[in-house]
Order: C-alpha cells, then sequence, then structure tokens
C-alpha cells in the first residue's frame, strides 16, 4: 500500500486512466483548434468539444447548449455570481447567500458590495443548513439573485435545494447553486432541483485539473450572464478565450464515467466513510461536524478534542493526507469559517479535520488510516499530558 493514504479527495482526485486515455490523441494527433473552422483539424476538435459539451449535460441533466466551458470552479462562480449582477442591474441589486460558502463565492459578493450592491449572508445552524424562512425574509424587491451550494465542501452537508429553488421561484428569483463537490457524488439535476445557474469543474470527479463549466439555463427562465473574460466572443459571447481541447475531453469523459458508476460508488464510499467513522468516534473525545442525514458520501469532518491540530496535521502527513479544510484556505492558521459559523469555537475548529474518499480509495487503505490516526491522536495526547505536568 502506498503512504500516505490519499483521504483528501474533496480537494481534488486523481485522474481516472480512461479518462486520461481519451485526452492523449488531443495533445498529439487531433490538436486543432476549435474555432478553426476551415480545415479539418477545426473540425475534429470542433467534434470533440459537442461531444464532451453533451456528456457534461447529462451528468446534471441540462441541454448541451447550455453548457459554457470555463477553466474551472471558481472562474464559473465568478461568472455567474459577477456576470448575473451586471446583466440584471435594472432590475435590483441585492444578492443573499451563506456565510459557510467557498471562498470564491464569498469574495464573489465581497466585490459585489465594493461595487454598489448589497448582500446578506444568512447564518447556517449546527449541521450547516440555512433556515428557508430566514432565506425568505431576507429577500426585497432589489433581489436579483440567490446563491446557496449544493453541497459543502468542508463538512459534506447537502442543502435543502429544492427547497431553496421554490423560494426563488415564488419571489421571481435566479437561483445558482455551486456544485462542485455534489456533481458526480450523487444526483444533480438541474431541472428536477430548480437550478437556474450551476458551477462545477473537472478536477473534483476524476478529470483534469483547469477546466469546470457553468451551466445557464435557456427557458423557463431564459439566463442571461454578461461576460467577464472578453476577447473573441467564444463559449457564445459568455467566455472569450481559446478552448482546451485535451481538458474538455477529459472533462467529458470523467462525467460519463461518473453517470455510469455514481449510484454504486456512491453506496461504497459511504460504507467506507461509515467504517472510518465508526473507529475514529471510539477515540474520547471526537466528534463530527455537519449533518448526519444529509450529507455527501465522501466527506466526514471529525474533531479531536485535547489536540494540537497544526501539529497533529504534520505528524499524520507522512502517513494519511488529510486537511483541515478547504484546499483554497490550507495556508492559513485560522479556524475554519464552515465550522465557526455553525458554532464550533476556534480551539474546536482548528483540531477538526476533513477526510474525503474517493474512487480509488480501498478498505485496507481506510483499515490502515483508522488505526494510524488512532495511533497518532493518542500518542499526541499522551505527549501533551507529559508536557503540561512537567511545566
Amino acid at each position: 500500500m502506498k503512504l500516505p493514504v490519499y483521504l483528501d479527495n474533496s480537494a481534488t482526485t486523481p485522474m481516472d486512466p480512461r479518462v486520461l486515455d481519451v485526452m492523449v490523441p488531443y495533445f498529439l494527433q487531433n490538436f486543432g483548434n476549435s474555432s478553426s473552422r476551415s480545415h479539418v483539424y477545426g473540425w475534429t476538435a470542433e467534434e470533440a468539444v459537442g461531444l464532451a459539451r453533451d456528456q457534461v449535460a447529462d451528468l446534471i441533466g441540462a441541454d448541451s447548449a447550455e453548457i459554457i466551458f470555463t477553466s474551472g470552479a471558481t472562474e464559473s462562480i465568478n461568472l455567474a455570481i459577477k456576470g448575473i449582477f451586471d446583466q440584471y442591474s435594472f432590475k435590483g441589486n441585492h444578492i443573499i447567500t451563506s456565510v459557510s460558502e467557498h471562498r470564491a463565492v464569498l469574495d464573489c459578493c465581497e466585490w459585489i458590495e465594493n461595487n454598489g450592491g448589497f448582500v446578506t449572508y444568512l447564518p447556517v445552524n449546527a449541521e450547516g443548513l440555512i433556515d428557508l424562512a430566514q432565506l425568505e425574509s431576507a429577500i426585497t424587491d432589489k433581489t436579483i439573485l440567490i446563491s446557496i451550494m449544493y453541497a459543502n465542501n468542508e463538512t459534506g452537508t447537502i442543502q435543502p435545494v429544492r427547497r431553496i429553488s421554490e423560494v426563488g421561484k415564488k419571489h421571481g428569483i435566479l437561483f445558482f447553486s455551486d456544485a462542485t463537490q455534489a456533481a458526480g457524488k450523487i444526483p444533480v439535476q438541474v431541472d428536477e432541483d430548480g437550478i437556474d445557474v450551476l458551477s462545477l469543474s473537472a478536477h473534483k470527479l476524476y478529470g483534469p485539473k483547469g477546466v469546470g463549466a457553468l451551466y445557464v439555463r435557456r427557458k423557463n427562465p431564459k439566463v442571461a450572464v454578461s461576460a467577464q473574460i472578453h476577447g473573441g466572443g467564444h463559449e457564445k459571447n459568455m467566455r472569450s478565450g481559446t478552448l482546451n481541447i485535451p481538458g474538455i475531453v477529459g472533462f467529458g469523459a470523467a462525467c460519463e464515467l461518473c453517470n455510469h458508476v455514481l449510484e454504486t460508488e456512491s453506496t461504497e464510499l459511504s460504507i467506507l466513510r461509515d467504517n472510518l467513522e465508526t473507529e475514529l468516534l471510539k477515540l474520547s473525545g471526537s466528534h463530527i461536524n455537519g449533518s448526519l442525514k444529509n450529507r455527501l458520501p465522501h466527506i466526514t469532518n471529525i474533531s479531536f478534542d485535547a489536540v494540537n491540530g497544526e501539529q497533529l496535521l504534520l505528524e499524520l502527513c507522512k502517513e494519511v493526507a488529510v486537511s483541515r479544510g478547504s484546499a483554497c484556505s490550507s495556508v492559513t492558521t485560522k479556524p475554519s469559517h464552515v465550522l465557526t459559523a455553525m458554532g464550533l469555537d476556534d480551539a474546536a475548529a482548528l483540531c477538526s479535520f476533513r477526510i474525503s474518499l474517493g474512487r480509488f480509495t480501498t478498505l485496507s487503505e481506510i483499515e490502515s488510516s483508522f488505526k494510524i490516526m488512532t495511533e497518532i491522536i493518542e500518542k499526541h495526547r499522551n505527549a501533551s499530558k507529559l508536557a503540561a505536568t512537567l511545566k
């Protein structure tokens, strides 16, 4: 077994070898630019992009014409929030989101506040869920967008997406959801879920890094989004720039694979996660953060009392790769804004760890990981007790 065991799939998943196999020809033989429409190299690339667009759309129950390719979920989020804010400024300048969103959403909202807009940040409860009554009461005649993530990237908590969309539709407000962690892991269907705009990323579902997509609804209602990158009018004038053909091909292949295995893979991952949790919860002072009912199958977030989170992570990293939260915030020593929003104090948040499983995680890796983690945590606690007695 390879060490360290990789249990940080929420940060990124390893690429499925089958995806790489599909991509390779588009680096070497089929290297054309899909905008070159005067010869076979361009036609081949354009055809490949069309197939990938169909594959991404199929994963979320969309029409292929509603898929806009981007460089990743962060760009998709920026295009969605800033693009809608700009496009619908004639109707209003108020957006509603939650305090536990990914930093990409929160930073876009801060940008909106700095550019004449207003943002309401809904609190979350101890499970990480928003309150629908608070959502409805936050709506004003200037509200143009509700932006609530499908599932949290640190705890796996799944928001009541369909009920959120019902609130939005009741008031004629667009609903954007960042589904980066959910897509490919659980069924995400834009029509059934009532989502108007949705972001996702290839490297979270066993595809390549550097490519993502934004779903933009074309009817009931038809959504307009102002471009944030200009120069050439690619992607229906919503996102200019030469398309990353190999990345897009890989993204499509990854989505098709997820579509085929989603149900069985979800069940298998939840069983592995439950096995890991059962063993780690045998440690005194261990707690699961987030909802136990409404959550993704592959993520658990656990706090361990009486440990120094930073030191423990350094001890763990040689044998088990986990994280203390979002990869985008891993360089900071501050407590997770998601966990503190759920009511954890700074000390509890700083000794919490996100453990995220994936397609290639094995039972033997799980068994090895909880033994390693238990041993290191107990050793860490004993050392801390000894140090305290010597003071």
